[in-house]
């Protein structure tokens, strides 16, 4: 088997991990993980070639962007609190606690080689977070506060990181230094994403083809990316910028883009982090190969440090609830908070590593700035390995276990009556439009009291118990005959597409004209 024939084994591992994990009740991520592990014990799969550099690079933006996608400025906004504590405070805390004790337990690691452990093990990863508590119906607020942990945290990790890989190649660290590229980091990360958001939302709109701005929003994440490292900043934090811009810049009118791009992003999503996360069971040969003779010793290690990981979240998640609940309690905070223990256990329970962590332990130096080997880069590959594996397997496949024992769920009651809402405000919106226009055109009555009855009847279509009995009543019966009449114009137009389909393969005839009028019959039948 090569490489590509072990990608299109992924790719498809990727396609029917989900209704497979779905039947099994199993996160399709972790499901993909263990796919990865079992082909990583065969002999006949090769070992993963991929160079480390091109790992974040070639896997984060298109993840990072399908994530945002899913959530708005303003989720971040109200979390803003929460998110800051855990993807901020608690990334410094973890990694200074593993650090102390990696440092103390493993004979003769250098507080800066302890310190990178720390870094690449403390983020837990966005794409899980999202992947896996995303499928688990759990409370909105709950969800926001764990995409927002996850998508914010590696800009704190990978800074810490690069920091202390710096300080073991060189051998010489500054805090000031250390705190002015973080901040330098930020801004060029904010100027870059911003600037390429209002870019791409001109391009968009010059474009005009939904074929052609889909392909745009593809490129985007990667340029983003990709310009913000260059120039030393944080590519994370740059496509989540440009994200939230053009999630937020989103033309209502423009139908076909939206319908086209979301399709387009679901099957992204889906196949980049089945790959992603087959990859990290793969790469689970480096830690075999690396802890050869020395299986007790080192399998002790990073059990210690797997339990330095979970207890710390835990022990810093509860008096940090507390303290939100409390600033929230005194004063009027728009956050949203997980308002119970069994939240935030959920919450506790939910930090699994990743691929981020597992691309920083790849893209460690073989080698110091004066030629010697990096010190104990064998223990802090197999130590970082049994953290991301004991996390990911581990709680991704007891999460939705905890999440059913402890009856965490998303109330939906509140999406029921924020969908009403909706409807309300869509219908009241529909029918100033039509009294606009009358003021403007003169309509006929009957023309005038159908159009009315077509704004009722677009709140009807989004909340079916919106308005009085009788209504709900006509509308049903007006649903029924719709129906009907949709079933057979169905039928009238599968008639015809087979028709037209049959032309193609018929003497003389032209492919492209034949595709032209099935697209017409295709986008016929969507309305």
């Amino acid at each position: 088997m090569d490489q590509l024939a072990l990608l299109l084994l992924l790719l498809l591992g990727a396609v029917v991990s989900v209704p497979v994990g779905d039947r099994l009740g199993l996160p399709a991520p972790v499901l993909m993980t263990l796919v990865g592990i079992v082909l990583a014990l065969l002999d006949f799969v090769p070992n993963v070639n991929i160079p480390p550099e091109l790992i974040l690079p070639g896997l984060l933006p298109p993840l990072l962007y399908a994530a945002v996608r899913r959530t708005s400025w303003r989720q971040f906004a109200a979390n803003k609190r929460p998110i800051f504590l855990l993807a901020v405070a608690l990334v410094f805390i973890t990694t200074v606690c593993v650090a102390v004790v990696a440092h103390t337990i493993v004979p003769g690691l250098p507080v800066a080689a302890a310190v990178v452990l720390g870094a690449l093990v403390a983020p837990p990863d966005p794409v899980a977070a999202t992947a896996v508590a995303g499928q688990l119906g759990l409370p909105r607020r709950l969800v926001s506060i764990l995409e927002g942990e996850g998508l914010f945290n590696d800009i704190t990790a990978i800074v810490l990181y690069h920091v202390a890989i710096a300080a073991v190649v060189s051998g010489t660290f500054s805090l000031p230094r250390a705190s002015l590229e973080l901040v330098l980091s930020a801004l060029v990360a904010l100027a870059i994403g911003l600037a390429l958001g209002w870019i791409s939302i001109r391009l968009l709109s010059m474009l005009g083809d939904a074929t052609l701005q889909v392909g745009l929003t593809l490129l985007v994440p990667y340029a983003s990316y990709v310009l913000a490292e260059e120039l030393h900043g944080s590519g994370v934090l740059a496509v989540l910028v440009t994200a939230l811009y053009l999630a937020e810049a989103k033309d209502p009118d423009d139908v076909l883009m939206r319908l086209a791009g979301h399709t387009f992003w679901d099957v992204v999503d889906t196949l980049v982090t089945g790959v992603a996360f087959g990859l990290i069971g793969l790469e689970l040969h480096q830690a075999i190969r690396t802890a050869v003779g020395r299986w007790h010793e080192m399998l002790g290690w990073a059990a210690a440090i797997v339990a330095v990981v979970i207890l710390v979240r835990l022990v810093y998640l509860l008096p940090a609830t507390w303290l939100t609940k409390q600033l929230h309690a005194l004063r009027d905070y728009d956050e949203e908070i997980p308002m119970s223990w069994r939240e935030t256990v959920v919450m506790w329970w939910s930090g699994m590593r990743g691929v981020a962590s597992v691309a920083l332990v790849l893209a460690i130096p073989l080698n110091t700035a004066n030629g010697s080997p990096f010190p104990d880069r064998n223990e802090i590959v197999f130590i970082a390995f049994g953290v991301i594996m004991a996390t990911l397997v581990l709680q991704g496949l007891t999460l939705p276990w905890l999440v059913k024992r402890l009856g965490v769920r998303a109330d939906a009651e509140i999406g029921a009556a924020f969908e009403r809402e909706l409807a309300i405000r869509a219908t009241r919106a529909a029918k100033r439009r039509l009294k606009e226009i009358e003021d403007v055109e003169e309509l006929p009555q009957e023309l005038s009291e159908q159009l009315a009855r077509g704004a009722s009847d677009i709140g009807a279509r989004i909340s079916p118990d919106l308005g009085d009995e009788e209504r709900r009543e006509a509308y049903e019966q007006r649903a029924r005959r719709l129906k009907r009449l949709r079933r057979i114009q169905g039928e009238m137009l599968s008639a015809a597409r087979h028709e037209v389909l049959a032309a193609r393969s018929e003497p003389g005839a032209d492919p492209e004209v034949v595709d032209r009028v099935l697209r017409h019959l295709d986008v016929r039948s969507l309305r």
